[in-house]
């Protein structure tokens, strides 16, 4: 019987600055992945001299390290080192983060399990365990995600390549992630988290938290939604006792159609619902409290606020009322399903889908945004 051979993995690292956090980051990848690794390819962004020189004097005979001339930005980074590699996988990390377990093998065997597996994280240490419970194991035991987060990935190197890589418009960082995880939706292919694995991520250590970084995070922003202008959809689901399992195909058709187009669902139910389909979706009490923090949130983030309100049968009459007063308010769309009658839909203007060829669970549309 022949034994299956293990997939090569290289490790891409960017680095600006932060020399400290650096250095822990590739010291934890030498030590804890070992021989889970071929090369390290270390791509210095034009760091400034602390850096640079604590790089020099490394000793590890996996590394290779690059200094760029000049700054380039994450994304542009990373693919210069990517196209460097020839392994079959690539692992991306972040430099602000710190490996304390060997998580490759969990990983590769996702990959193994789900041939339709583009890329996969580690759960970052700060994420609660406890919530991820909740959520569906896919084949390869990883939770699926349709927003794709760069801070530490795995990626099929060849898939990274052909897809273009980081798209280098986004320049210095941020939303250059987000956007290549919807090319790859857009493409047919999966992305992952996976809850067993773990790694420690600080944050922020290259660019802080100030102005600039602001600035960037909403330039960046404003480009990544114009591209995906469904991104900003956000459904507030209110039912009764309902759970994934008791959904009508249409209706879970509609909200994987959300989801996969990058926006999310938070459902408010009874009692807590024992499981959810990915992380862009979330459950809450089904309150007045929770429903009116949810309808008041996003105030300086449009694709933060709640943009369509979804009625199930039996939801709280209390609730019903109050949402459908705020969704008429706003002038958002608000759409009930009924019970066991079925027709052909008639929607007024939601690009996500066309379901004028299919009976789908009645809906009946009040109001929509004319925004």
């Amino acid at each position: 019987m022949n034994t299956p051979v293990a997939p090569s993995v290289d490790v891409i690292i960017p680095i600006y600055n932060a020399p400290e956090l650096t250095k822990r980051c590739i010291d934890s990848a030498v030590t804890v992945l070992g021989q889970s690794i071929r090369t390290i390819y270390i791509q210095d962004d034009a760091s400034d001299t602390a850096t640079c020189a604590m790089l020099d004097h490394l000793r590890y005979r996996q590394l290779h390290v690059y200094h760029a001339p000049e700054n380039q930005g994450f994304g542009k980074s990373v693919n210069d080192a990517a196209a460097r590699s020839d392994a079959d996988f690539v692992l991306v990390l972040n430099s602000d983060t710190e490996i304390h377990e060997n998580f490759l093998p969990l990983l590769c065997e996702a990959f193994a399990d789900d041939p339709e597996l583009a890329v996969i994280s580690p759960v970052q240490d700060n994420f609660s365990r406890s919530k991820l419970e909740c959520y569906q194991r896919r084949p390869g035991g990883y939770i699926a995600t349709y927003r794709f987060q760069g801070y530490a990935f795995l990626i099929r190197r060849a898939l990274f390549a052909a897809i273009g890589g980081f798209d280098a418009q986004f320049g210095r960082g941020y939303f250059e992630d987000t956007d290549l995880g919807r090319r790859l939706i857009q493409q047919g292919w999966r992305m992952g988290v996976h809850p067993d694995a773990c790694i420690h991520h600080t944050g922020g250590a290259s660019f802080g938290r100030g102005r600039s970084y602001r600035l960037l995070a909403k330039r960046n922003r404003a480009l990544y939604l114009s591209r995906y202008p469904e991104a900003r959809r956000n459904i507030l689901l209110v039912s009764g006792p309902y759970t994934l399992a008791d959904l009508s195909v249409q209706l879970t058709d509609s909200i994987e159609q959300v989801l996969r187009q990058g926006g999310g669902i938070h459902w408010l139910t009874p009692l807590p619902l024992p499981q959810l389909s990915c992380l862009q979706m979330r459950n809450s009490s089904a309150s007045i409290k929770v429903a009116i923090k949810l309808m008041l949130r996003g105030r300086s983030r449009a694709d933060k606020r709640i943009s369509a309100v979804w009625i199930l049968p039996d939801a709280p009459v209390l609730l019903r009322i109050l949402l459908v007063f705020f969704a008429r308010v706003r002038k958002l769309e608000i759409r009930k399903w009924e019970t066991g009658q079925f027709e052909f839909a008639e929607r007024l203007s939601d690009p996500l889908q066309n379901l004028s060829a299919k009976p789908v669970l009645k809906q009946v549309i009040t109001k929509q945004n004319s925004e």
